[in-house]
């Protein structure tokens, strides 16, 4: 049993944060990118109609550290989950009060967990982890209204890139009963 990786999105898919833990196989982000919270999200924030707000050497920096690829996966992970979701709740016979949880593929489970306020938790695991949505509450209460929400340094609605944040969040993915350190 295994994580591979977690992203959590804003209500407007800006990607906020992503990290990888046993990803197997890559998509073109290197590991450099995405190291605890250092993908300028600024970026992705800049080229969704907020462009004003960001400076010159804003843009300049993220255009020169983040790839394309990176952006792409990013939007390609966040177009698949708004589509699941739509189709979810029109295909659903009942009013379904959760939505939209987790699906499968024959080699790995997505885990998606959607707080009141729109932020989008989605954690890939292997097959074996059978749901981990209380793991992603968890993550959110415990560690990222503890440490970004009630941290007056941190910026809501741009990158997290709390150290804080990202060694605790390490720790607690390590910690889980699932994890291993070796890509199942």
């Amino acid at each position: 049993m295994t994580v591979h990786n977690l992203y959590i999105f804003d209500r407007n898919g800006s990607c906020l944060y992503y990290n990888e833990w046993n990803r197997k196989k890559q998509a073109g982000i290197s590991k450099d990118e995405v190291r605890h919270g250092e993908i300028p999200v600024c970026l992705l924030t800049c080229l969704s109609a907020h462009l004003s707000v960001c400076s010159p050497v804003c843009l300049l920096t993220c255009l020169s550290v983040c790839s394309p690829v990176c952006l792409q996966e990013f939007k390609l992970m966040y177009g698949m989950l708004f589509s699941i979701r739509s189709f979810v709740s029109k295909m659903s016979p009942l009013d379904m009060k959760e939505g939209f949880l987790s699906f499968q593929t024959s080699k790995y489970r997505l885990h998606y967990y959607e707080t009141p306020s729109g932020l989008r938790f989605i954690m890939n695991t292997d097959l074996s982890v059978p749901n981990a949505r209380e793991t992603l509450q968890q993550i959110y209460s415990n560690l990222y209204v503890e440490y970004i929400v009630k941290n007056p340094v941190c910026v809501l609605g741009h990158s997290l890139d709390s150290e804080l944040f990202s060694s605790r969040l390490d720790s607690f993915i390590r910690g889980l009963p699932f994890y291993s350190p070796r890509a199942a």
